[in-house]
């Protein structure tokens, strides 16, 4: 909080821009992580040495009581806080906006309007009562009180001195309390507490000398908007010491939700399981013909099965399972990554296909190629969307191109492209739709190539790595969209890694021969080619 001295700045606007946070996020994953196979070292598969957090609780299934409920309810909530307030440096709070017809806004409404009625028709009695301007008195001097640090003894003697509620409440059974000036108290107060963004908010309080009940409405109206800036203030305030205590907080709080909730790794479990199978494809063919498991069969590393499963999040199908739950704190930003990457893949394969069509025609002219790319991206923002019909938009591009092309032709006295080629081009653009379209599957087989660099490379959070043949159309979204790709991998990394290290354990070495006693100890597994990599 600030001094009283001090006033706290509005957080009140939100900068939308994800990549201005890219580079608050990669210095602190530089911290955290020094190589690519972050917790998930070779050495840790063989070690039984651990801690409380550095592996999940395997207490057996059992009944959950409704304090427990509430009390993993509770720990999810404050881990979700927590982590926004991390990895989002624009994070902050609003004032609830209900929704117009919304039952919750008309109730509150009729309620708010019979106080202010009731008070109302108390000021015009004669004489007047005040018993409810002296609550919203007492409530009002409650919240000034509450702007204050501890230490500001002056002010709060002042406050309480001058709204004394026993005081006031014999001055009003004496009709002699001066409401007005008590309100002119409070106003001027206000502005000494107030960010400066609510400067004219208080200027206009003062203005208003008219009837007493719109000044109470107004007063409580900026005492929330004040709330709310004291408490994002708070927010900004917190989020330096948050960010340095990060990693060992969400820990903690996982390991408490998981338990009181021994299933809380059920659906990560299934993921990384899911993934052995994908990571042994991509598999270099040299660590095929060494790593093997007990059967024989090839035996992926800890950190490219892991590696394959975060690029799996970005094809994720919400409709055929949830995400897994050490990543539900990253919901949201996994869906938009998701949405990017599904956009720029349709530009890039649009525009390989006139490149491929009719590149003479668009050759050496790098203003047009990228008119056309935004074009494209205008066309097809809300392609997610499941009422997005995307043949009906891919044929709007087409045309929209062979337009551009044309006039771009005509300024420089070339003809028209024909018109068996225009369609062509359009028939091949509106082809993209398909799942088995040659260009869909090259630009999407590189992109997850391209994923893959990314995750394996110790410093592409500083410095991308260069994008693939093919896509340097879409290279600076798509370099800006793996940084803060890794910068997320790389946190998750830090938090739930013990957690992976378990998981990978247990499905790695399933086929293994379980260790056998000698002298009184079990021995552990035997050597392993994880460990000499």
């Amino acid at each position: 909080m600030p001094r009283n001295d001090e006033r706290p700045t509005s957080t009140s606007t939100v900068v939308s821009e994800d990549q201005n946070s890219d580079t608050e996020s990669s210095e602190r994953c530089d911290s955290l992580t020094s190589s690519s196979d972050v917790d998930c070292s070779r050495q840790s598969f063989t070690s039984d040495s651990s801690s409380k957090h550095n592996s999940p609780s395997c207490s057996p299934p059992k009944t959950l009581t409704l304090d427990e409920v509430m009390a993993s309810a509770r720990d999810l909530s404050n881990l979700s806080l927590a982590h926004e307030i991390v990895v989002n440096r624009n994070f902050h709070l609003e004032p609830p906006d209900l929704p117009q017809n919304s039952l919750e806004k008309k109730v509150k409404d009729m309620v708010h309007k019979a106080f202010w009625d009731c008070l109302e028709s108390e000021l015009n009695d004669d004489p007047p009562e005040y018993d409810y301007a002296i609550k919203l008195l007492d409530e009002i001097k409650d919240t000034l009180l509450s702007f204050l640090n501890p230490g500001a003894n002056r002010l709060r003697t002042q406050i309480m001195e001058v709204l004394d509620m026993d005081l006031i409440r014999q001055q009003a059974d004496n009709n002699a309390v001066d409401i007005q000036g008590l309100v002119s108290y409070i106003i001027n107060t206000m502005g000494k507490f107030c960010a400066p963004v609510r400067d004219d908010e208080i200027k206009k309080l003062k203005e208003n000398s008219g009837n007493l009940v719109t000044l109470f409405k107004e007063i409580f109206r900026v005492l929330d908007l004040m709330k709310m800036d004291m408490v994002n203030f708070t927010i900004q305030s917190l989020r330096p010491e948050l960010q340095r205590q990060s990693v060992e907080y969400e820990r903690a709080k996982f390991q408490s939700i998981l338990e009181r909730t021994p299933s809380a790794l059920d659906h990560t479990n299934e993921w990384i399981k899911s993934s052995i199978d994908e990571a042994t494809q991509v598999m270099p063919p040299s660590d095929k013909s060494s790593d093997s498991g007990q059967s024989g069969k090839p035996l992926p590393g800890p950190t490219l099965v892991l590696n394959t499963a975060y690029i799996r999040l970005l094809i994720w199908d919400e409709s055929k399972g949830p995400l897994p739950e050490t990543l539900m704190t990253d919901e949201v930003r996994l869906q938009e990554m998701q949405r990017s990457l599904q956009l720029y893949q349709a530009v890039a394969s649009v525009l390989l296909i006139v490149y491929s069509s009719i590149g003479g025609a668009v050759s050496g002219l790098p203003t047009l190629v990228e008119r056309l790319k935004k074009m494209t991206a205008v066309l097809l923002e809300g392609m997610h969307s499941t009422d997005f019909n995307l043949t009906e938009a891919l044929g709007n591009v087409s045309a929209q191109i062979c337009c551009e092309v044309n006039k771009s032709l005509a300024e420089r006295n070339f003809p028209a492209l024909p018109a068996e080629l225009q369609e062509t081009l359009k028939g091949q653009i509106c082809d993209v739709t398909q799942e088995n379209n040659p260009i869909r599957t090259l630009v999407e087989g590189r992109v997850h190539q391209y994923f893959r660099v990314v995750l394996a490379s110790t410093n592409s959070h500083r410095t991308p790595p260069p994008v693939p043949p093919g896509l340097g159309l879409i290279q600076p979204e798509l370099m800006g969209l793996g940084v803060s790709f890794v910068n997320l991998v790389n946190f998750n990394k830090k938090v739930y890694g013990p957690f992976y290290v378990s998981i990978l354990k247990n499905l790695l070495f399933i086929d293994m021969q379980a260790p056998t006693p000698q002298n009184g100890i079990i021995q552990g597994p035997p050597s392993s080619p994880l460990e000499s990599k």
